[in-house]
């Protein structure tokens, strides 16, 4: 029998902390981010062209080709070195797996943790026998970002820097904010006007963010970034820098121990590619350690008014055509250029899986459904996921018996004031009146 809400896995016995951690490493900056100490060597690799590299360059990217990296973890890992979960559960229980760092030094706010939700309820009207909920909006600011910025902070104050910057369309700057303010750097989020939410704007401002506005989309923002970086001690924080993708990945390691092994699906909004990228390398690396015997089949999620990833994969392409103006309602995936298009698209393709686009009014619908069913408020962009399991249900691309796990990315507190249509109510003089109400339900 399933329970409501799957709790970690408990250790088997008491393990001397001192002999799971892995050697630490401080990092300074020299021309990049470099290894210092106790024989443990960082290594970057370049998704575009394959050359590796010592050190990560100030502005992100490959010294040959200019395209995107990924950290390499280049010692042997295996799953009695996870540490077990503690009390205060985070994902810095996955260290062994993580950058490393010493433990004084890391930035935390207890991200990470959690809930999987079995959502019997909606599972029932969709027709399918097991399907879950990983609630991110449970993560301190109210999203998943912060776990990749909790490693990415963390690694960039260790290398010196002074300022963090990222280009959002709002739960990227809220979480870089917060972080930031934790580590004592200054922050400065680049947004694009009058499309960002005012919850997510007020959270910024909350946190003590530097907010600049620009004319234009998302992409726009996003170039403006990635050129001022490296700019004085300035590290970026988008999903383009490869530490965030690092702490992402740990969700997938949460998932399959939840579970206590991988689910058949994981259906994933999908908005600059990152938050993808990271769940399959996460699947990817428990399976190269032995944690589980099988990976999942990875569904992405785009709002049809923003869904060049889903065009590229449905034309059998090997390149994306971007959207100058991407349009949803769903601000958090209401992005026409996404870095990690690559990375998405490979994440699908090897994971045998699909990609789909649903309608703002399939998201609107879903985040009722998600909501008056299981009691879940979860942002637009997280709702596309349960829009997805009912198209791909209805067309047994899911099957029954199969297990299915939607990523909810974020709260719906930071949204639902501006996408909510009118409230009906009743409006009462007595309590007869209320009794009358109460009857007739």
């Amino acid at each position: 029998m399933r329970s409501s809400e799957h709790a970690f896995m408990q250790p088997q016995a008491k393990q001397d902390v001192e002999n799971a951690v892995l050697s630490c490493v401080i990092f300074k900056m020299v021309n990049g981010f470099r290894h210092t100490t106790h024989g443990v060597q960082m290594n970057f690799r370049c998704l575009d062209c394959g050359s590796t590299f010592g050190r990560l360059r100030a502005d992100l990217q490959c010294d040959a080709c200019g395209g995107l990296l990924e950290w390499v973890m280049e010692r042997e890992v295996t799953v009695s070195s996870l540490l077990p979960p503690p009390q205060d559960f985070n994902l810095w229980r996955y260290s062994a797996l993580l950058p490393p760092t010493e433990d004084e030094k890391i930035i935390s706010l207890s991200e990470g943790g959690t809930p999987l939700h079995y959502a019997e309820n909606l599972a029932r009207s969709i027709g399918i026998d097991e399907l879950f909920i990983k609630n991110e909006g449970k993560n301190p600011t109210g999203s998943f970002k912060d776990r990749g910025m909790s490693v990415a902070v963390t690694m960039a104050r260790a290398s010196g820097a002074r300022v963090i910057i990222c280009a959002s369309t709002g739960n990227t700057a809220s979480s870089m904010a917060a972080y930031g303010a934790k580590a004592g750097l200054k922050t400065v989020v680049v947004i694009p006007r009058g499309k960002i939410a005012k919850t997510k704007l007020a959270q910024c401002a909350e946190y003590g963010a530097r907010i600049v506005e620009v004319e234009g989309n998302f992409d726009v923002a996003l170039d403006f970034v990635r050129r001022n970086s490296g700019t004085d001690g300035t590290v970026v924080m988008n999903s383009v820098n490869p530490f965030r993708i690092e702490g992402q990945k740990t969700a997938a390691f949460e998932i399959c121990d939840q579970l206590s092994s991988a689910p058949d699906w994981l259906v994933i909004p999908v908005g600059n590619g990152g938050n993808i990228s990271s769940y399959w390398k996460g699947f990817s690396e428990f399976m190269s350690i032995g944690a589980i015997s099988s990976l999942p089949r990875i569904a992405a999620v785009q709002a049809a008014g923003a869904s060049p990833i889903v065009d590229a994969f449905k034309g059998n392409s090997e390149t994306v055509k971007f959207y100058d103006e991407p349009e949803t309602v769903a601000s958090a995936i209401r992005i026409g250029r996404p870095a990690n298009w690559k990375r998405a698209l490979s994440a699908v393709r090897e994971s045998h899986g699909v990609a789909v686009a649903v309608t703002d009014r399939e998201i609107i619908e879903a985040r009722k459904s998600l909501a008056d069913r299981e009691g879940i408020l979860a942002e637009l962009a997280s709702a596309s996921t349960v829009a997805a399991v009912k198209r791909l249900a209805s067309e047994n691309i899911i099957g029954k018996g199969q297990t299915v796990v939607c990523v909810a990315t974020g709260n719906g507190l930071k949204d639902v004031a501006e996408h909510t249509e009118t409230i009906e109510t009743d409006t009462i003089s007595s309590s007869r009146e209320l009794g009358r109400i109460l009857t007739s339900i």
